[in-house]
């Protein structure tokens, strides 16, 4: 199955704040731009899937109508990591023992008491096992940069705890608003 991931606008906050799963809104204005952007080289009538957070539905909606792609499916699974007591600090503000702890186990370890990463990769891994089974030939997903890194773990074939590890230390910049086309 071919999937063509796509992360969501930037979102309405400040630098330099964590801020995971919280639902942030996006400007009208970013997602026109990152519509007219992304809708040439996506396919019509593909199914579209995305993040119930609003910077994802804010372009899923539009993005869904112009390609015909039917009605979104959201779906939690797709949620970015929460960061629990992080969620909306500013990253310099966060103890830095509790850094230095997420650092010493980046799988296992709950910044501020919210998910750790294997949890993600757990329910990705279930998001994608339910995707294969529907027999789509490809799918498009408006989700978050640590979903699409999951996702791309999870194209590797990889274990969930290896998905998990290979996603934490391969975090790469992913631009607001870029496309990734990977076979899963």
């Amino acid at each position: 199955m071919l999937l063509h991931l796509i992360r969501h606008p930037q979102p309405v906050i400040g630098k330099g704040l964590c801020y995971g799963s919280s639902d942030l809104a996006v400007t009208e204005e970013d997602c026109r731009a990152v519509l007219e952007q992304v809708q040439p080289v996506l396919p019509p009538h593909a199914p579209l899937y995305s993040s119930p957070l609003q910077r994802c539905v804010f372009l899923a909606e539009p993005l869904a109508a112009a390609l015909n792609a039917g009605p979104v499916r959201y779906d939690p699974r797709l949620m970015e990591m929460h960061f629990g007591t992080w969620e909306q600090c500013a990253w310099d503000d966060l103890p830095r023992a509790e850094i230095d702890q997420w650092a010493a186990d980046v799988v296992g370890y709950r910044p501020g008491g919210g998910e750790n990463v294997l949890h993600v990769a757990q329910r990705i891994d279930a998001f994608c096992t339910d995707l294969l089974s529907r027999g789509h030939g490809q799918a498009i997903i408006v989700c978050h940069a640590g979903t699409i890194r999951m996702l791309q773990a999870r194209a590797l074939n990889l274990s969930v705890p290896k998905m998990a590890e290979h996603a934490a230390i391969n975090a790469h910049a992913i631009a607001f608003g870029e496309v990734l086309t990977l076979q899963l």
